[in-house]
């Protein structure tokens, strides 16, 4: 497993904050909004690592931002919507991002008095975490491959550990996959399930304490997303947010992606064309690689890593959940652009998902949703009803080494051509 190549993973990952299935998509036609040239750029780029190329299409996502959102300004939060419903894809600027003191909140266990975690909502706090992450995962992917293969649970019925290079596929022919990830269970980390086995670098203090930090964090920024998408749908107050549970049973998880450079003669997608499983992600990167299909178009657009930001993309269940008012966009990973492909790419990633049992069907509390599944039923498309942790199984799964691809598929609703 050791690289000769350069590597973008290391303390500096994450550059420090500025301070310190086949159901059909709805088919209006979007409103996109491509990065414009900002006189930022130079704060934005990982001055570390060889520029994002200029001359590459990149795709329309909105710049939003963490604060403007807590601050509940109506235009970030109609920026939002329109991101949701147009591509499902947008930056989040975390810099400085950070809920007032008394909409935080703190856990403690009452056997040690000194086990409190801050759980507010801290832009400037996850990017710090993802940071660390970064490096830890460094560790992670280091470990001999024959130590890393004890930590795959695939056989066991389960998508948490690691999976190596090689062992899922990105299409119907079977051809295997170019990245390796490890998964964490949120359930592990913060001991609501029975722990998994792992590798002692994860095993130890300081490292659960990171992934528990990192989780709580991600969630808080989940839960704000899914809070202002719940006012805008029009749905009980706390509808999204209560099948999303921080303290309950999920599929929620951390994971790092290692996807190392591809001859140049023999290049294929190193992650294959597919919709997120669950319900809203949030994704760190520094080199070029994730690519999406906006909608209307048969062109892949890059997806420009910034400094100081996340990417945030919705999954299947908020489409299932609004009846398709929602986008889950299709999307892939290929090899870095020209100027960068030499160099390994990694990623790290938070999932959040609804609760295991939670059934994923149109909430037609929602006018906006029932009118929309009302409109279905008379076009007579059904909808399948299953529950989260079902749903991610048969994906996750269908998408290893002689597992169902056929039944792997998402809401792609027929753009991906891998079938």
């Amino acid at each position: 497993m050791a690289q000769t190549t350069e590597t973008q993973i290391g303390p500096s990952a994450i550059a420090p904050p500025a301070s310190t299935t086949t159901n059909k998509l709805p088919t209006p036609t979007p409103q996109l909004h491509h990065l414009e040239k900002n006189n930022d750029d130079d704060e934005l780029a990982f001055d570390d690592l060889p520029p994002f190329p200029q001359n590459v299409p990149t795709a329309p996502l909105l710049r939003l931002n963490l604060n403007r959102l807590l601050q509940g300004s109506p235009q970030e939060i109609e920026n939002l919507w329109k991101a949701c419903r147009d591509i499902g894809f947008f930056y989040l600027d975390l810099r400085d991002g950070q809920a007032r003191k008394r909409d935080s909140f703190q856990e403690q266990d009452d056997d040690d008095d000194e086990a409190v975690v801050p759980t507010q909502l801290d832009g400037n706090g996850l990017l710090e975490d993802a940071a660390q992450l970064f490096s830890l995962g460094e560790k992670v992917f280091r470990l001999p491959t024959e130590e890393k293969q004890e930590y795959d649970f695939k056989d066991r019925g389960s998508y948490f550990g690691y999976k190596g290079l090689g062992a899922g596929v990105i299409d119907s022919k079977g051809t295997k996959d170019r990245n390796e990830f490890y998964n964490v269970s949120k359930d592990d980390v913060l001991g609501i399930g029975d722990p998994l086995p792992a590798p002692a670098v994860l095993k130890q203090g300081d490292s659960r304490k990171l992934l528990e930090s990192y989780i709580r964090r991600s969630h808080a920024v989940v839960s704000l997303i899914l809070s202002l998408l719940n006012g805008k749908l029009g749905l009980p107050t706390g509808t999204l947010e209560n099948l999303h549970r921080l303290d309950a049973v999920s599929g929620d998880q951390v994971r790092w992606v290692r996807s190392p450079p591809q001859v140049m003669n023999d290049r294929q997608m190193s992650l294959g064309e597919h919709t997120d499983f669950g319900s809203i992600t949030i994704l760190f990167n520094r080199l070029g690689g994730l690519q999406v299909l906006p909608p209307g178009s048969e062109e892949w657009c890059y997806v420009k890593p910034l400094k100081g930001h996340c990417i945030v993309n919705l999954g299947d269940a908020m489409v299932k959940f609004t009846a398709g008012i929602l986008r889950s966009n299709i999307h892939r990973v290929v090899s870095p652009p020209l100027g960068q492909e030499h160099m390994t790419r990694m990623s790290l990633v938070y999932f959040a998902r609804p609760e295991d049992e939670v059934v994923l069907k149109a909430l037609e509390e929602s006018e906006v949703v029932r009118t929309k599944r009302e409109d279905q039923r008379r076009e007579g498309r059904d909808d399948e009803e299953i529950t989260a942790k079902d749903w991610i199984l048969r994906r996750a799964l269908g998408r290893r080494v002689g597992g169902n691809y056929a039944a792997s598929g998402g809401t792609e609703a027929g753009r991906s051509k891998q079938f």
